[in-house]
């Protein structure tokens, strides 16, 4: 690696990283949240007038489907913003949600049971609330990490407990013997992963969800599936409704569960705030009296919608319930191919992943148990002689941005997470270019 004292010059000026980066506080830089990083980058972007590679933020990088906004601005000219929600939800959305279900999933959820929710984090910050009080003994989360950072900072919010183990190393069969190893202890309430997985990309196998949806029942364990990236493992294909293969889930064999489906990135409408949550049939009627002294009911799926999220919220933004409703319709009867639509951001990641293994960099979760980790919406790297938090600052002064593994719960603390979706095919070249000034610059010995 070069000696740090020599003076060479960068795309970014490294004074101005410097600064910003000092002036933000934060003395170790791998545990920045996200949108620490998006705001430090913000901020070197104004201050040098130099646009940075965007790596950092799960931002969709594909243009909303138009079949929801017009039917959004359709609902808007009907006078919906004038009107609350109900706290349940729009019929039609549930309606079309609970099809959804049935026909990218194969699995039954009455539309009863079929929440919108302000984002996908909005569901999950609810269900942690809620499963941490339903059995009183039962108190504490397992995450199946690498995971979203923010869910971990929303148990430290709430003062809710939390257990974690990185997967990679407990792939298949070994998946067994590792979570219930915490199980047995009987104080975890809930598990919760993403699937395919955000950081790693890693997407679970009907073998592993089979272990995990036994072992929750075995233990009385609610299993929190997050669906964020549905049908985004393009290795297969996904997008046929009514048709095989369906989307691997939990779902399918245990009736713990609750599903957390987001419209920002399969859908590509982030910016209205609006996911659904899905509750088993069974799950829905469960009851418990350690509810009771927190929720002033026993029954779980009430607690839910008329506790829970109503505490958090009055509602679900109206115009955008309309929107999903919209692109749900389509997509349930043929007319719109989502999985066709962000098939781009697994385009971008095999070029991506390419320019940064032909200049130095390895792919941190590169297997997906004994194949090659897919193409999609996020990858993960390293480079030699760096630890994560040197590597994060060291590639600002490249113009490059990215999040550190440390904050997902990943053993592999050198590494960061390169998130595809904001970087276009034009920007590719420059990406190539500031890529190899970097391994120029830092030769591996």
């Amino acid at each position: 690696m070069m000696n740090d004292t020599m003076i060479r010059n960068t795309p970014i000026d490294k004074e101005v990283v410097n600064s910003v980066v000092k002036a933000s506080g934060i003395k170790d830089v791998s545990i920045s949240t996200i949108r620490e990083i998006v705001k430090m980058v913000n901020e070197i972007e104004i201050i040098t007038g130099e646009k940075f590679i965007r790596m950092e933020m799960g931002v969709p990088g594909i243009a909303p489907p138009q079949i929801g906004v017009e039917a959004e601005i359709a609902a808007l000219r009907r006078g919906v913003a004038s009107k609350y929600p109900m706290i349940d939800g729009v019929i039609d959305l549930k309606n079309e949600f609970s099809r959804f279900l049935k026909l990218f999933i194969n699995i039954d959820v009455s539309p009863e049971h079929c929440v919108p929710t302000v984002g996908a984090m909005q569901g999950s910050f609810a269900s942690f609330m809620l499963i941490s009080k339903f059995i009183k003994k039962q108190n504490t989360t397992l995450f199946i990490d690498p995971g979203f950072p923010v869910q971990k900072q929303q148990h430290h919010a709430l003062g809710v407990p939390y257990e974690s183990f990185d997967i990679y190393d407990f792939r298949g069969d070994k998946l067994k013997d590792k979570i219930e190893s915490y199980l047995i202890k009987g104080n975890i309430s809930s598990i919760i992963y993403s699937n395919p997985n955000n950081p790693s990309w890693i997407c679970f196998t009907e073998n592993e969800l089979i272990i995990i949806a036994e072992l929750a029942n075995k233990y009385n364990v609610i299993v929190i599936e997050d669906l964020a990236y549905i049908a985004m493992d393009f290795r297969q294909d996904f997008s046929k409704p009514g048709q095989p293969p369906y989307q691997p889930s939990v779902s399918k064999y245990t009736n713990n569960y609750i599903l957390l489906i987001s419209s920002s990135k399969a859908f590509s409408y982030a910016g209205q705030r609006i996911g659904m949550m899905a509750i088993s049939n069974t799950l829905f009627y469960k009851e418990s009296p350690d509810l009771y002294e927190y929720y002033r009911t026993n029954k779980f799926g009430y607690a839910m919608i008329y506790r829970a999220l109503y505490s958090l919220s009055s509602g679900t933004s109206h115009s955008a319930q309309y929107a999903f409703a919209a692109m749900l319709k389509a997509v349930n009867e043929g007319k719109f191919n989502f999985v066709e639509n962000v098939k781009e951001y697994g385009k971008r990641a095999k070029i991506m992943k390419k320019l940064f293994t032909e200049n130095g960099f390895s792919i941190v979760y590169s297997k997906d148990i004994n194949v090659p980790i897919a193409d999609g919406f996020y990858f993960t790297f390293s480079y030699p002689g760096f630890d994560s938090s040197k590597l994060i600052v060291e590639l600002m002064y490249y113009g490059i941005s990215a999040i550190s593994l440390a904050i997902t719960g990943s053993t592999h603390t050198e590494g960061l997470r390169a998130c595809v979706s904001q970087i276009s095919m034009e920007q590719m070249p420059i990406l190539e270019e500031r890529l190899k000034q970097f391994y120029s610059d830092h030769p591996i010995n």
